[in-house]
């Protein structure tokens, strides 16, 4: 099995490699995500990302090749989803505040409205309607040398980042109100959270898909929610389980020739069942 995941490496290993560092990427983003109980904002974000590229597609069905080449261009194609990730993550950061709807309130509008219109958009164009589906159900094959580079400098910048601040971080996550105290702006700090979430996710998703993508944005930090007593821990168990995870699928998925996204996801869930199973009996004991 080994062995046969070593003779596909020439072939694959574009995808392999990309897959591990959005595993790294997202896992570290994650924790954020998970601390502050936000998981299901990754979802209405994966989704809007997913719905920018279908108006990418859309618009570039509507106009003329020749006049307007750019609209085709996976470049564009790239920008259109993080534009629509930043945008969800930014308007459900905002929901919650005084006067304002709740957080859950926006951030299942944000889902719902980004799940629905895609579809409409891309549903009277085949290749764009195959196009969406493949970004829903998952598919890393088919990753560039630029995505490798690409994710590499995001998993840098925000290791680096998170090593500088990490007190602060740990802080706006959570105890919001005491940041507020000892005098941090929350609101910065939660746009550019939100942000940098919306950036990881939809990148992610061009490359990825949307069940990898939130596959490895709240599960390998679940895990190590469940596995580690503290928050700070969770920034190396949560990568570490990420990149171990996929590593196995990768390897299960070439041996029997099954998807490597949904593969790793599995595993993932399976991994967090046993978490889940070893925290219960840990609460027996106690």
């Amino acid at each position: 099995m080994i062995h046969e995941f070593i003779d596909s490496w020439a072939l694959f290993h574009n995808t392999y490699l990309v897959g591990w560092l959005i595993g790294l990427l997202l896992a570290l983003v994650g924790v954020l995500v998970v601390a502050r109980d936000q998981i299901f904002i990754g979802a209405a974000v994966s989704q809007a990302s997913t719905l920018g590229i279908a108006l990418a597609l859309g618009l570039g069905s509507w106009t003329a090749t020749d006049a307007l080449e750019w609209l085709h261009a996976d470049a564009f194609l790239s920008a259109m989803a993080v534009v629509f990730s930043v945008l969800a993550a930014l308007l459900t950061a905002r929901g919650g505040e005084d006067g304002k709807e709740s957080h859950e309130a926006v951030t299942g509008w944000v889902f719902l409205v980004s799940a629905s219109g895609a579809i409409l958009i891309v549903s009277h164009s085949p290749h764009g309607l195959d196009e969406i589906h493949r970004l829903l159900s998952s598919s890393i094959i088919g990753a560039t040398q630029r995505d490798i580079w690409t994710f590499s400098a995001l998993v840098i910048v925000t290791a680096v980042a998170l090593a500088a601040s990490h007190r602060r971080v740990l802080l706006f996550a959570l105890d919001p109100a005491m940041a507020a105290a000892v005098g941090m702006r929350l609101k910065p700090w939660a746009l550019v959270t939100s942000a940098w979430l919306g950036l990881a996710v939809g990148l992610s998703i061009r490359s990825a898909g949307m069940l990898y993508t939130f596959g490895c944005l709240v599960l390998p930090a679940l895990v190590a929610k469940n596995v580690c007593r503290e928050v700070r821990p969770m920034f190396v168990v949560a990568p570490l389980v990420a990149v171990g995870t996929a590593s196995v699928g990768f390897v299960l998925a070439n041996h029997y020739d099954d998807p490597p996204a949904q593969m790793t996801v599995a595993l993932l869930c399976l991994l967090l069942t046993v978490a889940w199973l070893i925290r219960r009996l840990r609460r027996g004991r106690v």
